[in-house]
């Protein structure tokens, strides 16, 4: 009988993040996700991982199975991700592997050093930040001149949401390896909820970096305004912009509780499942790690009224598109609580077509192309075809 194991293992880099375990977004997730289970196929998996200012004490060598190889990035926010990529390609190029993949499309300038050493790419496109208020002038015009060269340079594209695939076949007629996250299935318990002073489906619940894009203060204001009796709890931090952190802080009345950053992943399992309503903001990252987790959780969903969240929670959501509209939907759950039941049970189905064992399995059939040198001869040209914003 078969253990799952290829007979044929290939050697594979997975660079452009923050590395493993997984604490900060959705590359993170799916390098974490992805690579163990890679490396429980039988191939050797490779991630580069930027290491944290101040770290102390010996940096693992590897976690589930995955090397790890830790470089250091430059500490400014324009620069963090180039500048560890860089040290990460010229590390590869070094010790090259049968096929890589390129997380975060701001990284393709690099990419001509990985074709070079006949290294075959895939890149891992993100959820159009070029869109991030975070970015000025510059930084936007950058991210949408990365996505070209990411187009033109890479052997293969990777999306994590429709949307994506859509935005990248209408503004530059290439293909995409449309491949999700997964939405694990989780049954936490409820122990640690009395550690932050919190019963089952007492509060809302809002979890999000404090960028614009992710709208926490369209959620704050709308539960302010809202005649809820249950409070809204808000966990995240923003690690580049305490003005913003500063502004939720205003915006919010006595009935709004920050837990900052929550690292725990169980105590953050357990905020997901027993939480009243679950309310996401975000707009422009594609497929979300935190609404699948949610839905998994079988959380009731209010979210932004975008078509990357619609694509994830269909009928089985409540949606806003500003304060008011939060206001009406927290006061209306409030109000019937059969339908928020029902909500989270239909979620919970949702979730199921989310299966990381799936989306491993398809990284996996990308790289034997990669690795083959299967993907099209003739690559688009980078250049724009379609008109966007």
């Amino acid at each position: 009988m078969s253990d799952g194991r290829s007979p044929d293992p290939l050697s594979i880099a997975m660079v452009g993040t923050r590395g493993v375990p997984a604490r900060y977004g959705g590359f993170e997730t799916a390098v974490e996700e992805v690579g163990q289970r890679l490396v429980g196929r039988g191939h050797r998996v490779v991630v580069y991982c930027r290491t944290s200012p101040g770290a102390v004490g010996e940096l693992p060598a590897k976690t589930a199975g995955m090397e790890l190889i830790h470089l250091p990035a430059l500490r400014k926010r324009s620069l963090e991700t180039l500048s560890h990529s860089a040290l990460s390609v010229a590390h590869l190029v070094a010790h090259r592997t049968d096929a890589a993949f390129v997380f975060n499309s701001a990284n393709a300038p690099l990419l001509p050093a990985l074709r070079a050493a006949r290294i075959p790419v895939a890149t891992h496109v993100d959820g159009l930040e070029w869109k991030r208020s975070k970015w000025g002038g510059a930084g936007r015009r950058y991210y949408r001149g990365a996505e070209a060269l990411a187009v033109r340079w890479s052997d293969a594209l990777i999306a994590d949401a429709q949307g994506i695939a859509d935005y990248y076949s209408a503004e530059f007629q290439a293909p995409t390896e449309l491949l999700a996250y997964g939405a694990p299935i989780i049954e936490p318990g409820d122990d640690l909820l009395g550690d932050v002073g919190l019963l089952p489906g007492s509060y809302h619940l809002v979890v999000a970096r404090f960028e614009p894009e992710n709208h926490v203060d369209m959620i704050i204001e709308g539960h302010r305004r809202s005649r809820a009796t249950k409070p809204l709890v808000v966990v995240g931090s923003a690690p580049y912009s305490d003005a913003y952190t500063a502004r939720l802080h205003d915006l919010a009345d006595d009935r709004v509780r920050f837990l900052g950053g929550v690292w725990d992943q169980r105590l953050l399992d357990q905020l997901y499942a027993h939480s009243y309503t679950y309310l996401h903001g975000h707009s422009v990252g594609g497929t979300n790690p935190s609404l699948l987790r949610a839905i998994g959780a079988g959380a009731a969903v209010t979210a932004l009224d975008v078509g990357f969240n619609r694509e994830v929670v269909q009928d089985a959501g409540r949606y806003f598109s500003s304060a008011s509209d939060v206001t009406a939907q927290i006061e209306g759950a409030e109000a019937d609580p059969a339908s928020v039941e029902l909500a989270g049970r239909r979620a919970r189905e949702l979730a199921k077509d989310y299966d990381w064992d799936v989306v491993a399995a398809g990284y996996e059939d990308l790289a034997r192309r990669l690795a083959r040198r299967s993907s099209p001869s003739s690559r688009p040209s980078g250049r724009r075809t379609g008109v966007s914003a």
